[in-house]
Order: structure tokens, then C-alpha cells, then sequence
């Protein structure tokens, strides 16, 4: 018995590292892209100006929580070291996702495969760049906190601290402020928490003094949302960071959900969601915990990934999870075998749909450009066109400006290429960095204007696919045109 045990433990041991290293060679070529996609820019430019000293939101401002743009700060915006950070958090990921596996599928027969069967298929999924798992936005580093959380309510089996004569739920507490630090990543979190907070209702609905320990599950998600409201509160910049991290996403809830003047499509879907949670409830003595569990997730998980009409596939990256779980649960839940089959198969079939999965060129053509251009059959501007035709344009006009500033010089770019400041090398004069912040905020254009006339750029890019500038350039004439971009220098 030992034997065979010690044979289970090594072949989970190398299938970790077969997957983890499998992972780490799909993940490779996002470490060397060129500096292209625009939310990273954005990033880049906030931690940089973090790093100068502005304050976040009030001076330099993006519609996120603030985790991300530390992160970014923490590591001088470089694209290499973020990628290679939100690598390591990824297997990591892997390495809780098969633990929470075995937890949720766990088999007296040790033959179980289906924990390495979802492994194997959250690891590609989150690798390649079909979901965009290659770009280091909040979503690829949010799952780690997730599923560490996933991890513990699976485990429900919590053990009692003792101190000043209470009892807390550390386990609990300790699941909910993962799932806080996940939220400071990004809000949508916030349906993972809930996920993980029906579960448990449900689970000990006929359990009082079990309900009340949700409490802790509270407590712990919002813990480190107090304490950075804190900081920001003692910098003076509270109200700022409100605006900015939750109020300014509103229009992101009714952006496509809007039948004439009501959100009636979200309505809808919060019906879909309350419709299968009712029925959840009706059935849950006769469903086992581990179906319980993941069909709660997925359902939350799939109303975040539509909560907003927005089709950015970046999006789906909080369904792999719950996703992958479902695969395995087909073969785990005899019982239900067809009916989660027909559910999942319905889901992927939208979520395909809806998203343009298919249409897209981010699979082998992603990995054949990499290594057409390694092995150099491809040009440096064929390889950076493959990204975004315009992206050897950026590179272009950086090369231009750059020999043209001196240390204390910085640029203007009306444009949504924020990345193009981290390309020439400068910190951003304005609070907005690209042009539709500059356009959907009522402050955008005089604040611009105004941190335009006070530092005063050396050079104003203006990207004409970003429509015209909104306000006029006194003192500047132009340059040269570049592609689509036209530079105008400082007079005096």
C-alpha cells in the first residue's frame, strides 16, 4: 500500500512539472512581444508615473483598482518582467488547480484521472494566447487568489482559532481576504466571492450557527479593501480612487445591456442566474457537494464573463476555472452526466459565439510568427505587424523622437497607443493618458489642456484614428507625418 501511494505521489509530482514546464514553453513567446496592446500601455504608463511620484487617480488615472498598477510600479513597467511575473503566478495557479481537484474529484480508486484531465486542460487554456492569457492584464494574475480561496471552501473542514474569547473562523477569513486581494485586481471578483458565499449557505442551510461564520468569509473579503481605502483616505485622494475604481465602471454594467432607456439585458441574465440558483436549492439534498460546488461557480463565473456586452476575450479567463471543473464533472457526476454535458456544451457553443473565438488568429499562427522570426525568416517590423499593423509605426515614431529629448523633456500622444510613452521613455504630463479617457470624461479636455500648458511637451503625437484633438495646438508645428500619426514639435 505504501508503494502504491509513493507511486501516486511521484506521478503527481512529474505530471506538475510536465504541465508546469508544458505551460512555461506556451507562455515563452509572450515574454519577447513588442510593446503593442494598448491596456498594457496604459499600465506601463501609470507605473511609471507612480514611480515619479504622482498620485494614483488624481494625477494619473485608469477605471481599475490599484493592485495592478503596483504591480506594474513594483517591477518599472518592464513588459519582459511583468510577463515573466504573470508566468510565475500562472504556475502557480496550476500547481492550486490540480490540488483543488483532486480535492473535488478525490476517488478511493487511485486510477481517478479526471484531476489530471482538468489540469492538463485549465493549464492550455490559460497558456496560449486564445483567451489572451499571454497579455498581463488583472485577470491573469486574479486567479491565483481565486483559486487559492476555491481551495479552501472545498475544504470544508475548518479549524477554530481561539482569542480573546471568540471563536474565529480562520479558514474562512483567510478565503474571503484572497478573494479581497483578487477584488483589488479588479471588481469582478466580486462574483467569485459570491459564488463561494451561496455554496456555503446552501451547504449548511439548516445550520444556523455554521451561516453565522460566513461572517468571516465577509470580513476577510473586505479587509484589504478597507485598509487601502486607508491609505488613499490619509493621501487625500479617497474620493479620487471612488470615482475612479468603481463609480467611473458603471457605464461598463450598462454598456449592451440597454433596451431603450433600461438595463433590461442585465435584468435577464440576473434572472437566468437567480432562476438556477432557486433550482439549485430545491435540488441540493439530492446533489453531491462536489456538484454543488463547481455548477455554483460556473454559474457565477459565466454571468461575470457576460455581465458587460463588451466582447474582450481577456474576459473569459475567470470561466477557466469553473470551466475545466465542468469538463471533469461529466465524467465524475453519473447522475447528472447529460444534463452538465448539455449545459456546458450550450455555454461553450454562446460563449464561442459571442466572443468570435474561432475568428480569431491567436493560436498557431501566434507560435508560427514567434518562431518564423527566431529562426529569422520573418522581419523585426513582419514580426511586430503580426501583433497590430500599426505597432512598426510606434516603434518608428519613438525612434524619432527619442534622440530628440533631453533628460527633463516629455511628450503629448493624442492617441489610445498609450504604450508609445513607455517606448520613447518619458513620464506622461497628463492625469489622461489616452484620448477616449480624454473624450469620456467631462474634465478630460481642460484638464489636458492644462497639463499640457504646465509641463509642457517638447512633441504632441496625434493619432488620426483617434479622432481630432479636442482642443487647439498654441505653440506647436508640425514635424512630419508618420503612417497615421502626425508630430507636432514646440515652438518655444
Amino acid at each position: 500500500m505504501r508503494i502504491l501511494k509513493g507511486l501516486e505521489k511521484s506521478k503527481q509530482f512529474w505530471f506538475i512539472i510536465l504541465t508546469s514546464f508544458l505551460f512555461f514553453l506556451l507562455r515563452l513567446p509572450s515574454l519577447f512581444e513588442p510593446l503593442w496592446y494598448g491596456d498594457e500601455g496604459i499600465y506601463q504608463v501609470i507605473g511609471t508615473s507612480l514611480n515619479h511620484g504622482k498620485l494614483l487617480y488624481k494625477e494619473i488615472f485608469d477605471n481599475k483598482p490599484p493592485l495592478l498598477y503596483w504591480l506594474y510600479s513594483f517591477f518599472h513597467s518592464d513588459q519582459f518582467s511583468i510577463r515573466l511575473a504573470s508566468l510565475v503566478f500562472g504556475v502557480l495557479a496550476i500547481i492550486i488547480f490540480f490540488l483543488l481537484a483532486k480535492k473535488l474529484f478525490q476517488n478511493k480508486n487511485n486510477s481517478n484521472k479526471i484531476p489530471y484531465l482538468t489540469t492538463f486542460i485549465f493549464a492550455l487554456l490559460f497558456a496560449t494566447p486564445l483567451l489572451e492569457g499571454n497579455i498581463a492584464n488583472a485577470e491573469n494574475f486574479m486567479l491565483l487568489p481565486i483559486l487559492a480561496a476555491s481551495l479552501i471552501i472545498a475544504n470544508l473542514k475548518p479549524f477554530v482559532l481561539r482569542r480573546n474569547g471568540q471563536i474565529l473562523n480562520f479558514k474562512l477569513f483567510t478565503a474571503g481576504a484572497l478573494l479581497g486581494i483578487a477584488f483589488l485586481f479588479k471588481i469582478v471578483a466580486v462574483f467569485d466571492f459570491s459564488a463561494f458565499l451561496v455554496f456555503y449557505f446552501i451547504l449548511n442551510l439548516n445550520s444556523f450557527k455554521k451561516e453565522v461564520k460566513s461572517f468571516f468569509l465577509a470580513f476577510g473579503f473586505f479587509l484589504p479593501l478597507f485598509l487601502v481605502s486607508l491609505l488613499f483616505f490619509f493621501n487625500g485622494t479617497f474620493v479620487d480612487f471612488v470615482k475612479a475604481a468603481f463609480l467611473a465602471n458603471v457605464s461598463y454594467v450598462s454598456y449592451g445591456n440597454k433596451i431603450g432607456s433600461l438595463p433590461l439585458l442585465l435584468f435577464i441574465k440576473l434572472a437566468f442566474l437567480g432562476g438556477f440558483l432557486l433550482l439549485t436549492l430545491a435540488k441540493r439534498k439530492k446533489i453531491n457537494q462536489t456538484t454543488l460546488f463547481i455548477s455554483i461557480w460556473f454559474a457565477f463565473s459565466l454571468f461575470n464573463a457576460f455581465f458587460s456586452q463588451r466582447p474582450y476575450t481577456h474576459y473569459l479567463l475567470v470561466l477557466i476555472p469553473s470551466l475545466s471543473l465542468m469538463i471533469g464533472l461529466i465524467l465524475f457526476d453519473k447522475k447528472y452526466q447529460k444534463i452538465i454535458a448539455a449545459i456546458l456544451l450550450i455555454a461553450i457553443l454562446i460563449t464561442t459565439m459571442k466572443f468570435g473565438i474561432l475568428k480569431s488568429n491567436k493560436g498557431i499562427y501566434y507560435y508560427q510568427n514567434f518562431i518564423s522570426y527566431v529562426m529569422g525568416q520573418k522581419t523585426m517590423i513582419s514580426y511586430q505587424a503580426f501583433f497590430d499593423k500599426n505597432t512598426p509605426f510606434d516603434y518608428e515614431i519613438a525612434r524619432f523622437i527619442k534622440p530628440k529629448l533631453s533628460k527633463n523633456d516629455t511628450i503629448f500622444l493624442w492617441g489610445n497607443n498609450a504604450q508609445l510613452y513607455q517606448l520613447v521613455g518619458v513620464v506622461a504630463p497628463t492625469k489622461y493618458v489616452v484620448a477616449y479617457h480624454i473624450t469620456n470624461y467631462k474634465d478630460g479636455p481642460a484638464t489636458t489642456q492644462t497639463g499640457i500648458k504646465i509641463n509642457r511637451p517638447k512633441f504632441i503625437v496625434v493619432m488620426l484614428n483617434a479622432g481630432p484633438i479636442s482642443f487647439p495646438l498654441i505653440n506647436y508645428s508640425k514635424k512630419i507625418d508618420i503612417n497615421n500619426a502626425s508630430i507636432y514639435e514646440r515652438i518655444f
